[in-house]
């Protein structure tokens, strides 16, 4: 199985979405369609 790979943004976004508008890793991460496993969401906080 290969890994997926997202585009830098996508991950900037994401983490932005976490840090600075205060939203859950999970629901994040389910909005987004990724595993709230996938680095780095799960190591932000």
């Amino acid at each position: 199985m290969s890994k997926q790979r997202y585009p830098e943004e996508f991950k900037i976004e994401a983490i932005k979405q976490i840090t600075e508008r205060g939203h859950k890793v999970a629901d994040v991460s389910a909005r987004l369609g990724v595993s709230h496993r996938v680095r780095p969401l799960a190591h932000v906080r």
